[in-house]
């Protein structure tokens, strides 16, 4: 027991210093597809997005499953402000234009500065837009993330957070990670006091396993779980299955992978040629209709990235396609 649990301490620590490369990757490899997304039968996969568009996040908030992640509207190394800051605000407010209702960010993004320019582009907020935001990991410098999840420290950044982002209430605010220094039920603990207060509606989770979403649902109502998951990287597939047993949502982060210098002949690449899209865009079909739970977060800071993603929504897999591109998992 104590050789797993180290194990997955150790784990956890990888993910956090390989955060800002892995994600800032996934946007630079971001292929442009074309405008043209083909229909196809879709009986065999195990979520039909034709017939599961939206999710009711915490049972009372219906929410496009193809949201937006804000991390990299920020500058370089998700650091201070964006080289155009007017970009940031069109890309945030074309997100909202395209039908996006979810948008994901962190205290830690900036660090403030994602919130910041979230209510700069789009407040006053169109009625039915949720705004998803972390708290518990601190930014002492670029490229560092350093967990705190104590509970004077949690409320001090759901303050913070509801300034910076104009509102009372924080529609889902989720807990960054696991502080190893802290209890997770001291820190959950804090979260259910901030939302008896009124100050949250629903408490998230992200960066966790099985066991911790067991003590936090011993505390106070999950949900929502964000945790790492592609194509490639399925380590939280047991997360996942709980999800839905739970009828949990699960924001992939990290939704769209590296790709690994992928093989013409991959099945990934053979359906994104078959659709004329990119390979990106039928990794975020995958996940679509890997789960009715599943919420991708993709993030860029390009207008025709946005683009792309968004429409990925309407791609639909052939069953052989998505049988294909599921036997990928690493």
């Amino acid at each position: 027991m104590h050789d797993n649990a180290s194990g997955r301490k150790e784990k956890r620590s990888i993910s956090r210093r390989k955060f800002v490369a892995v994600t800032l990757g996934s946007g630079a490899a971001l292929l442009a597809g074309k405008p043209d997304i083909i229909a196809g039968a879709n009986a065999a996969t195990p979520s039909n997005m034709a017939t599961n568009p939206t999710f009711n996040l915490g049972g009372d908030l219906s929410v496009h499953r193809l949201g937006f992640g804000a991390m990299r509207v920020t500058g370089q190394g998700i650091w201070g402000w964006p080289a155009d800051r007017q970009n940031a605000l069109k890309v945030l407010r074309r997100a909202v234009e395209l039908g996006v209702n979810l948008i994901d960010t962190a205290d830690a993004y900036g660090p403030d500065t994602s919130e910041l320019l979230i209510a700069e582009a789009l407040y006053p907020y169109p009625k039915g837009l949720v705004i998803a935001t972390k708290g518990g990991l601190t930014r002492p410098g670029p490229g560092q993330w350093v967990p705190n999840c104590r509970p004077d420290h949690l409320k001090q950044a759901l303050d913070g957070s509801l300034k910076r982002l104009r509102l009372d209430q924080i529609d889902l605010y989720q807990l960054h990670t696991v502080d190893s220094k802290v209890p997770i039920e001291e820190s959950v603990g804090a979260l259910k006091q901030m939302q008896d207060a009124g100050k949250i509606r629903h408490i998230g989770l992200s960066n966790v396993d099985r066991g911790e979403i067991d003590r936090a649902r011993k505390i106070v109502s999950i949900a929502s779980v964000q945790n790492r998951y592609n194509i490639e990287d399925r380590a939280s597939e047991d997360v996942l299955v709980y999800c839905e047993k739970e009828k949990l949502g699960f924001l992939p982060w990290f939704p769209i992978g590296g790709s690994r210098g992928l093989k013409p002949e991959n099945p990934l690449n053979t359906a994104a040629k078959a659709h004329g899209v990119s390979v990106f865009q039928v990794a975020l079909a995958w996940l679509l209709e890997r789960s009715p739970v599943m919420l991708p977060i993709p993030g860029t800071s390009s207008l025709a990235h946005l683009e792309e993603n968004v429409a990925a929504s309407k791609l639909k897999l052939m069953p052989e396609e998505w049988k294909a591109i599921d036997a990928l998992k690493g």
